[in-house]
């Protein structure tokens, strides 16, 4: 390991933990100060509010250096030195997993202890404003960051082939004059009740199997050389030598099975419902000119907005438990319970399958009804854009992922 990758290690460590750490302590230490300011006010020549508020810190401190002793260090130690128990399959991140349990949790503990100790008083001191948000919601964004990026390199380009290796590649189609080849003779489904491809030179230029020896190809010359184009290769299958273009010689195209509705074969690269070949075509050259400082885009830093897009929904909801008639109300409970089951998909890895249903299970069904409740009671305390997107995404998910399977919308006609 270098003395650049030392750095990079030792920073992101750094980073981590003080994600781990500061919002504990700063939101015990605002419960510690709520809980002595009532004890005051309930006895107010009494010494406990102090006593109580020391305690709550020093508690702080203990479970923080308790929890970074037995579980943080010796987790981080495992995920570094590679054990097969914690990075084998690589779908889930226990650094992620741990600060969620040991960061996260006690936090949103302590803000619905806060607004329960409140309550329960009939006093209003504090709502943490844009503490949970500002603080705990960034840190968590934090570890997702740098749980992304720190098996990046952050010096110099970024590979753009493994930038691109999960997108999927656009085909262009270009469409040609059809060429529409009949056989006479029994079909070969009727004769060989084998499927599949066939490939070689041995049946590159003769009969096969598959077809008869008198079978007639319609529309062709008596030699079978389709006109215009060169002579690349054979058919195989078709008598003569029917050449394809792009094709080197002697070189058999495979045949693929019937579909049992009168077609008894098909030629790879062809389109079994037209006729029409199918090209791929590479991209066009990048863009050369004056602006196209406009066209630059690199993973590293595209991995800053989607983590802080993937966790949006997330702060809108914990943002909502600030307002005060929310706050004071017994909805912070319900708040805070939903939007950390939200946070458990940090755990996945940023590319995993299971995102898509666990982000409807877990966030987008759940805030859908919390927030509906919240609207009817408390008014436009969040933004109708954000039920209108969960609305969306669970009626998405449902329909293209089950309803679609639906012999009434199992067509083929575009509408």
């Amino acid at each position: 390991m270098g003395s650049g990758s030392r750095l990079k290690f030792a920073v992101c460590e750094v980073l981590q933990f003080a994600a781990f750490c500061v919002p504990l302590f700063i939101v015990m230490q605002r419960f510690a100060l709520i809980l002595a300011r009532v004890k005051s006010q309930a006895q107010p020549s009494g010494g406990d509010s102090t006593t109580a508020y020391w305690l709550i810190v020093a508690s702080s401190v203990a479970y923080v250096t308790t929890m970074a002793m037995l579980v943080w260090l010796p987790m981080k130690y495992m995920v570094f030195m590679k054990k097969k128990a914690l990075v084998g399959r690589k779908k889930w991140r226990p650094v992620a997993l741990a600060y969620v349990l040991l960061s996260t949790l006690p936090s949103f503990a302590f803000l619905i202890a806060s607004s329960e100790v409140q309550i329960r008083n009939d006093v209003r001191l504090d709502t943490f404003t844009e503490l949970p948000v500002s603080l705990v919601l960034f840190s968590l964004i934090c570890i997702d960051i740098v749980e992304r990026i720190r098996h990046c390199r952050l010096t110099g380009q970024a590979n753009e082939l493994a930038r691109d290796a999960d997108i999927p590649t656009l085909t262009h189609v270009e469409t040609v004059t059809p060429i529409v080849t009949t056989a006479t003779g029994p079909s070969p489904a009727a004769t060989n009740a084998s499927t599949g491809t066939q490939n070689g030179a041995g049946a590159a230029n003769g009969a096969i199997p598959r077809l008869p020896g008198t079978a007639t190809v319609a529309g062709l010359p008596a030699n079978g050389v389709v006109p215009g184009l060169s002579t690349g290769g054979a058919i195989q299958g078709l008598p003569g030598n029917t050449t394809v273009p792009g094709m080197p010689n002697n070189v058999a195209v495979p045949l693929l099975p019937g579909n049992g509705q009168g077609q008894p074969y098909a030629i790879a690269g062809i389109c079994p419902r037209t006729g029409l070949p199918i090209r791929n075509f590479s991209y066009a050259p990048p863009y050369t000119g004056p602006l196209r400082f406009l066209l630059a885009s690199d993973a590293r830093a595209d991995v800053f907005a989607d983590s802080f897009l993937f966790w949006l929904d997330t702060a809108e909801m914990v943002r909502v438990a600030n307002h005060t008639p929310v706050y004071f109300s017994g909805w912070a409970l319900p708040v805070y319970l939903f939007s950390f089951v939200s946070m458990l998909r940090l755990v996945l890895m940023p590319h995993s399958p299971l995102l898509s249903p666990l982000g409807v299970a877990l966030q987008d069904l759940p805030f859908l009804f919390l927030r509906v409740a919240l609207i009817a009671i408390f008014g436009f305390v969040t933004p109708v854009l954000f039920v209108m997107k969960n609305l969306l995404v669970c009626l998405a998910y449902i329909y293209f992922n089950f309803m679609t399977k639906l012999k009434i919308f199992n067509t083929e006609r575009m509408f």
